[in-house]
């Protein structure tokens, strides 16, 4: 099956588990200490002026990026509530293997405050990430310069740093390590699935563990656009300097979901597709190999979504 004729997927490393959106349902799986692989499946909708904004370029980028994080939130909860669970000793016998929302014991209350955590949490820590590096070169290099495009290569310098510092300690976690082999996971199915391979443990270990689409690929570029975009602003102190970095965040996501879409769409040509390779070098630190245990369960979730795609589009048929 050509990639020209295929929906386009994408999905979230979860603890002990993958995450994966279809066009009509999102679906978790995750394997329980007693082997067991448990689903969350949620029903995948949209409001109509939701669906509007994501048509418009530059804008689809931002509201993309936000209701990701919302309902990405919910199904990380889910899989943290699993391992919680077989921590404690406290899984039940007899549980069933799935959980849909309903199932689940989630009110709506419930899903809709995890997904307004999730939201504050992607903007807390872009604000984080956006704000502390500018800080740190106007402490530093304030008085030693005055063109604004070095101060803001500078700036973006200390961001990568910061960003692969901070990377690098926490995947020395057990846990976080173990995330990104599930990451890992997840891109090897999609790459077999890309490119009409069967869904084998086998098969999709072949694969590599890198793809053009990860997020990891959209904050290198929130880094390398950031620098273009604020190079157009001047500022006279460093409460404007912080002002309109805050201001220009969506703009900076924007264009970096435009120029992500656009290295994805020249992959396969061979002088261009290197302007994705600054997030593939990234996606090195943030996936990690994973065993074929790891892979089965990113499988498993890959073709139950699947699954449930399917039934939609044959009862609208």
């Amino acid at each position: 099956m050509s990639q020209s004729t295929q929906n386009i997927y994408g999905g979230q490393a979860v603890i002990e588990g993958v995450m994966f959106a279809g066009k009509h349902a999102n679906v978790t799986a995750v394997r329980r200490k007693n082997n067991e692989i448990v689903y969350y499946e949620v029903p995948r909708t949209t409001k109509p002026w939701i669906q509007k904004l994501k048509k418009i370029p530059f804008v689809r980028g931002v509201v993309a990026i936000l209701e990701s994080s919302a309902k990405g939130s919910q199904h990380l909860n889910f899989s943290m509530e699993s391992y919680a669970e077989d921590e404690l000793d406290e899984a039940k016998d007899g549980e069933k293997p799935v959980k849909s929302a309903e199932k689940s014991g989630w009110s709506l209350s419930m899903i809709v405050g995890v997904a307004i955590a999730g939201i504050l949490s992607f903007v807390a820590g872009k604000l984080i990430f956006t704000l502390v590096p500018a800080l740190i070169e106007e402490l530093l290099f304030e008085q030693a310069f005055e063109n604004i495009i070095v101060h803001n290569l500078i700036e973006g310098i200390i961001k990568i740093l910061f960003l692969l510092s901070y990377l690098y300690f926490i995947s020395l976690t057990p846990i976080i390590k173990r995330l990104f082999q599930y990451h890992g996971a997840e891109h090897k199915v999609i790459s077999a699935y890309e490119a009409g391979a069967e869904l084998t443990v086998a098969n999709v270990q072949k694969f590599t563990r890198l793809h053009y689409r990860c997020g990891s690929s959209f904050i290198v570029f929130s880094v390398l656009v950031g620098v273009i975009v604020y190079s157009f602003f001047h500022w006279d102190s460093l409460w404007e300097r912080i002002y309109l970095r805050i201001l220009l965040l969506p703009v900076v996501l924007g264009a970096s979901y435009e120029a992500l879409r656009f290295t994805n769409a020249l992959r396969d040509l061979p002088v261009l597709r290197f302007l994705g390779y600054p997030g593939l070098w990234l996606q090195k630190l943030t996936t990690k190999e994973p065993t074929d245990e790891q892979v089965a369960v990113s499988i498993a979730s890959f073709n139950r979504m699947l699954e449930l795609d399917g039934q939609v589009a044959n009862s609208q048929a």
